[in-house]
């Protein structure tokens, strides 16, 4: 299996590398709360972090929800927490016009699940030259990201991660398949589990999605025994009060016991 590079780390090496961050971007002190507290953990297990936090949330059940403080405004808080606390970042790209101008700050271009058969999205995030973050749809099979794949490499980008987030089968709920990690994985690349959009219940709440958070930590386990090489978590510091996702998302007081665990299982994995 082909590593990624990434600043001074590899993810798909010998190391548990973790994508974690707020859903949205919501304040600075937010997220330099959670990009702090986690950049502290992670330093401390001898994990790879990478920042997450969206500046659009496109893809939301209500016309009338948050949906951050668009790219602008959410690049140039990125771009402090970069800075501040010296560690990678990956957000969303919704539009082929948007991935040149992301690029300029973010260190992995993300593809959300809803929008991964888009082939001009992937084309341009490709084009850039940045690590892609292909997010499995919830309507593919494991085995048709091979086409995805092919889309990214075809412009000359072998830096791809791909992405399981569940599979949906109607009535609002989703379903983890953990064959998708050993299957994705014979296409090269490192395989992330997002474990938090994972539990997610899409539309449930009428205007919102539901979600159950107390199945994060057995799912991520699980799919460390599987052999994921990365694990992708939404964090808060307080999720029952976060604008977007609030049911699904870790509370940043429980992460270091979720990410040490999840590291013990990764490592007894490798050898």
């Amino acid at each position: 299996m082909n590593t990624v590079k990434l600043g001074n780390f590899e993810i798909g090496a010998d190391k548990l590398t973790i994508l974690g961050g707020p859903c949205v971007i919501e304040s600075q002190e937010i997220i330099e709360e959670v990009a702090g507290t986690l950049k502290e953990v992670t330093s401390k297990l001898g994990i790879n972090y990478v920042f997450k936090a969206s500046f659009d949330k496109a893809n939301r059940s209500s016309i009338s929800s948050f949906r951050g403080p668009g790219i602008t405004k959410g690049l140039e808080m990125l771009q402090s927490i970069k800075d501040k606390f010296n560690v990678p970042v990956v957000t969303d790209i919704h539009t082929p016009e948007q991935a040149a101008i992301v690029a300029e700050v973010a260190d992995i271009l993300q593809i959300p699940a809803f929008l991964c058969r888009q082939t001009d999205l992937l084309v341009a995030a490709a084009k850039t030259g940045k690590v892609i973050n292909i997010k499995k749809g919830q309507f593919l099979s494991p085995e048709q990201m091979g086409t995805l794949v092919k889309k990214v490499e075809s412009v000359g980008n072998n830096k791809i991660l791909l992405t399981d987030r569940g599979t949906s089968f109607g009535y609002n709920n989703l379903v983890v398949d953990f064959r998708s990690i050993p299957i994705m994985h014979k296409f090269g690349y490192p395989v992330v589990f997002d474990a938090t959009h994972s539990v997610q219940l899409p539309g449930a709440n009428g205007n919102c999605s539901g979600g159950d958070r107390t199945f994060v930590p057995p799912l991520a386990k699980a799919a460390m025994g599987a052999g994921a090489d990365v694990l992708f978590f939404e964090v808060h510091p307080d999720p029952d009060k976060a604008l977007s996702d609030g049911p699904n998302m870790v509370p940043l007081k429980d992460a270091e016991r979720l990410f040490t665990v999840c590291r013990d299982i990764f490592e007894l994995v490798r050898k």
